[in-house]
């Protein structure tokens, strides 16, 4: 039976991806920050017929993830890994992200995201097989100046996915890059903006879940709105700083 490990699993599309893997006989592997929402979403994967185990370390703490996942890959072979967690930076006046946030946030969603997703390629390459999924941004095409550090992790992740995808291809191991818009999640409702075809969690997973298993190199969505994210790149700078004028947005405070 399958073992899916899924980072950031305690809510939003990490809570969602582990519900719609949890059935009888497959193996979740659940890691979030807070304690009580991890474990309610443990407990109904558990009432889904799945076996769940649960985890809070720090994904930046290096040495105690490295260790942890070669301990667990030791008791049974990782099957998938959903690297979800992250954070969202920006700045609650709508002004320029402090120093200390944005060192934050590349180091929970970028060195964060390749201390769990670096030991499992290594894992996964010895013993021939295994899929590795990083939860990009479609942000990562069409970065959001409210959010620069942000936009910047998930332009890293998708680069070294799809890099590390071919170096690892021959050894039987896929990676793939998931880049969403706008989801409805607690995480999504701190940008206080326009969130155009904003989607549900829910919805979310199953397309996530639909690309995984057909091994795509990026899973975006919403299509539209994946497009227009991908095209803005190739546009002229005054004609992609119109475009994204109306993608700004404040972090609601006291988040």
């Amino acid at each position: 039976m399958s073992v899916t490990l899924i980072t950031g699993a305690s809510s939003g599309i990490g809570a969602a991806l582990a519900r719609h893997y949890a059935q009888p006989g497959a193996t979740l592997i659940l890691h979030g920050r807070d304690a009580p929402r991890l474990e309610a979403v443990a407990q109904a994967c558990r009432d889904r017929g799945a076996h769940v185990e649960t985890e809070r370390l720090d994904v930046r703490d290096r040495p105690a993830i490295a260790a942890w996942l070669r301990d667990l890959d030791a008791q049974r072979p990782i099957d998938l890994v959903i690297v979800n967690a992250a954070i969202n930076g920006g700045d609650p006046g709508g002004d320029v992200e402090t120093e200390a946030m944005a060192f934050e946030t590349v180091d929970v969603n970028l060195v964060g995201a390749l201390n769990v997703a670096l030991p499992c390629a290594t894992l996964m390459r010895a013993r021939g097989g295994g899929q590795i999924a990083l939860v990009s941004s479609l942000a990562a095409f069409a970065p959001l100046p409210d959010a620069p550090a942000y936009s910047g992790t998930k332009a890293a992740l998708l680069a070294h996915g799809l890099a590390l995808r071919e170096k690892l291809k021959p050894y039987g191991v896929r990676v793939n890059v998931v880049t969403p818009g706008y989801v409805k999640t607690a995480m999504g409702s701190e940008y206080q903006g326009w969130r155009p075809l904003e989607i549900s969690a829910q919805d979310a997973a199953a397309r996530i879940a639909r690309g995984l298993a057909r091994d795509r190199d990026i899973v975006a969505f919403p299509w539209i709105l994946a497009a227009a994210a991908r095209g803005a790149a190739l546009l002229p700078e005054s004609l992609r700083r119109l475009g994204m004028s109306g993608f700004k947005f404040k972090i609601r405070v006291g988040r």
